[in-house]
């Protein structure tokens, strides 16, 4: 009798995570590695999920998408929530159907929070509708600086983490603390993913040059017409939506478009936020000594970010096409 052949071994796509500051560098270089391994764009940005918010959000143009399948975005209206285990949930079996199909997924965005909630060992604490509602009324009556107080002195390490304007997120531990006993700290992510053949390839930018960039992507904002998409979107509901009003951009308009600021300082506002807002994504994306470093402005860069991908992978569960030099300005 012939001797059989062991079976094939199943390919095991490596999930690769594309991570780092607002305007350093990382939609094109997720682009680059897509193409070369012959993946496909899973978005990680919590605001491209919104129909219409293109604009403020830098989301990339369906013509300037080299052809690859893009998933997660433009899936909800700005009325609707989307909440950070909601995302977990939507990109968890987006990764699994890529991954079963064989296809490599690659993430891209900016939320270190989202990102780590996909990639890390992460289980929700259970919510409560009426804890919730009754911490979300609190907030409008004193204010989000109010609470987060209160949840300094009773969990310090969660309000470090927490922005003291972010009332959501300050909400959102206090009911935590509330149903569990425990402090919101305790379940926040541990740094060990779920899949070990997972790798965080971070974008390194210098600040002086990503500042600069924040300021030309907010002045080619207003000059593509971002005023006229806010107050579209403020038409479709923007305001009523829990999380899409809280866009770095979308808040400043509104202010403006209801009087409460000059455009100028809107737009000056904007930048600062931006700024902000990158300070704070690589503060955190530090802090996780897992990522692979690549310099944005590197000619090497996708090679070095294969090689790292090339690491995590299972024998001949990587299959690469050519990879191309790429752009290094989006």
């Amino acid at each position: 009798m012939p001797q059989q052949s062991p079976p094939p071994t199943p390919i095991v796509a490596p999930i690769v995570a594309v991570v780092g500051q607002t305007a350093s560098g990382k939609t094109s270089l997720s682009l680059d590695l897509a193409e070369a391994l012959g993946g496909e764009i899973v978005n990680t940005d919590a605001m491209q999920v919104y129909r219409g918010m293109d604009i403020g959000t830098a989301k990339l143009p369906p013509a300037e998408r080299r052809g690859i399948p893009h998933h997660l975005m433009d899936t909800l209206s700005v009325r609707e929530p989307a909440t950070v285990a909601n995302f977990q949930e939507w990109a968890r079996t987006t990764i699994a159907d890529l991954r079963g199909r064989g296809v490599v997924p690659v993430l891209v965005g900016g939320s270190a929070l989202y990102a780590r909630s996909i990639l890390d060992r992460f289980e929700f604490p259970a919510t409560d509708a009426d804890v919730r509602v009754a911490f979300e009324a609190e907030l409008e009556r004193v204010g989000p600086l109010v609470l987060h107080a209160r949840l300094a002195a009773i969990d310090p390490a969660a309000a470090r983490k927490i922005e003291p304007e972010n009332g959501r997120r300050t909400v959102r531990a206090l009911e935590v603390i509330e149903l569990t006993g425990r402090p919101y700290s305790a379940s926040l992510p541990v740094q060990e993913y779920a899949d070990p053949h997972t790798v965080q390839i971070g974008v390194d930018i210098d600040r002086p040059t990503l500042d600069a960039r924040i300021e030309r992507r907010v002045e080619e904002m207003f000059e593509a017409g971002f005023v006229q998409e806010v107050e579209r979107l403020l038409a479709e509901g923007l305001d009523e939506g829990l999380t899409a009003r809280r866009a770095i951009g979308y808040r400043e308009v509104a202010a403006h478009l209801r009087g409460e600021l000059p455009l100028a300082e809107a737009k000056e506002r904007t930048m600062q936020a931006t700024r902000r807002f990158a300070r704070r994504q690589d503060s955190w994306f530090r802090k996780d000594p897992r990522i692979v470093w690549v310099r944005y402005d590197d000619p090497d860069r996708v090679d070095r970010a294969l090689a790292a991908v090339r690491a995590v992978s299972p024998s001949g569960s990587l299959r690469e096409t050519d990879a191309p030099g790429g752009s290094v300005d989006a």
